[in-house]
């Protein structure tokens, strides 16, 4: 199942879902008004689309994942690269490191990864 793209404020709003989960909706309250500054009726608002959009559930007051982050994450990075760089993972690279310097360690990792995702 292909899920929809979060907004930045439900996906700040997962991230604390994620973080804390499974969570009870009430302590769910608290902590979107300490770290986003949300109002209980905006945090019961957003549990009630994110469990209608499949990415939680809210069973006896409390919620857990259905989603899990790095799908959100593989998603979103896909659509992005998708969008602006027209699907190029070199082009993204090459912005993404704008004449930046990486370390050998971190060379080393991306050039594990590359070999771990080529086609045979």
């Amino acid at each position: 199942m292909d899920y929809l793209r979060l907004c930045d404020s439900d996906y700040r709003f997962m991230l604390i879902v994620w973080e804390h989960a499974p969570v009870n909706s009430g302590e769910l309250v608290k902590l979107c008004n300490e770290i986003l500054g949300w109002k209980k009726s905006t945090t019961y608002t957003t549990i009630k689309k994110l469990c209608e959009k499949g990415y939680i559930r809210n069973e006896k007051a409390t919620v857990s994942v259905l989603v899990e982050k790095e799908r959100v994450q593989t998603n979103e990075s896909e659509y992005f690269v998708k969008r602006t760089f027209g699907g190029s993972l070199p082009q993204f690279l090459t912005a993404f490191l704008g004449g930046k310097k990486i370390s050998a360690k971190e060379a080393e990792r991306i050039k594990e990864l590359i070999d771990q995702h080529c086609e045979e």
